[in-house]
């Protein structure tokens, strides 16, 4: 199936992401910042991008998506965080400041990441 990088500071959230992309035949790696996502993306080359916003710092998720998109990485990104419910602030993708082709806020059911996901990878 896909390689899918998870890329979320909450041991837990990736936890139970790798345990449900797992079950459906996908190799999962994992990152907990925005560095170590950097590296990973260079170096396993995921076919698919899940992605937390607020790590060590608070914007380091929009960081990584922007970095990507500046040197023309296509990968598909599904942007999951919690930033609303912390923040109180509502985000949704956008072409610069949130260039991701998917948003959605944690927590995310199972079969919802999953339909998510196969949608992604269909693109």
């Amino acid at each position: 199936m896909a390689k899918i990088l998870v890329v979320d500071d909450d041991a837990d959230i990736v936890a139970a992401t790798q345990l449900f992309l797992t079950r459906e035949g996908h190799q999962v790696e994992s990152a907990f910042n925005r560095q170590d996502g950097l590296n990973k993306v260079a170096s396993f080359k995921p076919d698919l991008l899940i992605l937390d916003v607020i790590m060590e710092q608070p914007d380091d998720g929009f960081t990584i998506a922007q970095e990507l998109r500046r040197v023309g990485n296509k990968l598909p990104i599904l942007m999951l965080t919690s930033v609303e419910t912390v923040s109180g602030l509502t985000f949704g993708k956008d072409a610069v400041m949130v260039p991701v082709d998917d948003f959605q806020s944690k927590p995310i059911e199972p079969a919802k990441l999953i339909e998510k996901v196969n949608h992604l990878l269909q693109r």
